[in-house]
């Protein structure tokens, strides 16, 4: 097992930077964003930390993570999610897991794995930094992109956009929430089932977190559950990079068509992984129709009757964190932004890596790897007077393609 790393000491300069220029800006330090990393420092991208620091630099880039220290989004998970209990680390690239132990905490043992990860491959990194927006300079379409930032402006050829999902939870509204007196939360504020011991919980949710939440919730208080849709249990053992590549295949023909994506869940159904048979066992999975309204001291049901409970847990998942690309206008009519691989469609300047078919952790690597490849198809293509290379990212796209056998 890797042993605790201290980060590179210039990440800690993060918030006193004044900005700069970098060829690429990757932005989101999870394992999105530094598989994009790796690979652009692998195919030769330098620094924009050091050395001559200007518009004519050649080929640098930084990474801008919000985080004050290694582990994305797994620095958040909540307590008794344990490494047994995850769907499966896919490997940051050329950097084999240690073992693991079962038993430790997702929150420590992936972000230690992180952290080792930057130490070896000493990433030019800036944290804790927020963007707060990323804007274009001027119409040129091969113009410069603005990044503004806690760590001050920075201008880049290039967006890579590894932001997820954590920072963007779903919070549905319902009649009534307002009035309730109980506890409300989400999966974003839940930590373990110890603040929930003993009451009348409604979790609700039909996606894995929900499953796992649902099953150690009925532990320690009593549990109903509820979801818009019967929920699906798909047959066969659950094989996380099987997964990942299904993600890729289905999601794939909605991001092309520019449709918005649904939950992960919507398009894998879900797994009977250890803890929904242990939830089944214990007769937890008994499923109720979502409540129509909430009222201060619990839920009416679907069929007019009344469900009286203490808390509220909204296990009702996150959105793509994108709200500092809205300057850009990315959207179309329907919501939802049309890509082209990695690539943006309207805006070939901007990738988005863990998007889309890529949330998986297999899908993360693999959309880094593909951002950095499209990203140089496309200037080189550009330099010889050739067309973008557009074609290629879609072709890479369909069932893992071209990416997949890099």
């Amino acid at each position: 097992m890797y042993a605790d790393v201290s980060t590179p000491a210039r990440e800690s300069a993060g918030p006193e930077r004044a900005g700069g220029h970098a060829t690429v800006v990757v932005i989101g330090g999870g394992q999105s964003g530094l598989s994009a990393a790796y690979h652009l420092k692998r195919r030769g991208f330098t620094s924009a930390l050091t050395g001559t620091d200007g518009p004519d630099s050649d080929r640098t880039f930084v990474v801008l993570d919000a985080e004050p220290a290694a582990g994305g989004a797994w620095r958040h998970r909540w307590e008794s999610l344990r490494m047994a209990t995850v769907n499966g680390i896919f490997d940051l690239p050329d950097f084999p897991q240690p073992p693991v132990d079962p038993d430790e905490p997702s929150r420590t043992a992936v972000p230690r794995y992180f952290a080792a990860f930057e130490h070896a491959t000493d990433l030019p990194i800036l944290r804790p930094v927020t963007v707060t927006a990323v804007r274009r300079v001027d119409a040129r379409p091969d113009g410069e992109l603005v990044v503004d930032s806690s760590a001050g402006q920075w201008t880049a050829r290039a967006i890579i956009n590894a932001t997820g999902t954590w920072t963007n939870p779903v919070r549905p509204r319902y009649p009534g929430q307002e009035r309730f007196t109980g506890i409300q939360l989400h999966t974003h504020d839940y930590v373990s089932a110890d603040q929930l011991a003993g009451l009348r919980v409604a979790v609700v949710g039909g996606g894995i977190s929900a499953v796992q939440q649902l099953e150690e919730i009925s532990r320690a208080a009593t549990a109903f559950w509820y979801t818009r849709r019967e929920p699906v249990f798909r047959d066969g053992e659950f094989e996380a990079e099987v997964a990942g590549r299904e993600i890729v295949a289905k999601v794939a023909v909605d991001v092309e068509a520019g449709r918005p994506t649904g939950s992960v869940v919507s398009y894998t159904q879900l797994a009977w992984t250890p803890y929904a048979l242990a939830a089944k066992e214990r007769g937890a999975l008994q499923r109720r129709p979502m409540f129509t309204a909430i009222e201060p001291s619990g839920v009416r049901e679907a069929d007019g009757s009344f469900t009286p409970v203490d808390a509220i847990l909204w296990a009702t998942g996150f959105k793509a964190a994108l709200a500092h690309l809205e300057p850009l206008g990315l959207r179309n009519e329907s919501g939802g932004i049309t890509m082209r691989g990695t690539q943006v469609a309207g805006e070939p300047r901007v990738h988005l890596v863990g998007f889309g078919p890529f949330q998986s952790t297999v899908g993360s690597n693999r959309s880094g790897r593909q951002a950095v490849n499209n990203l140089l198809r496309q200037w080189n293509a550009a330099s010889n007077g050739t067309s973008s290379g557009s074609g290629f990212a879609t072709r890479a796209y369909a069932g893992g393609g071209a990416a997949a056998g890099e």
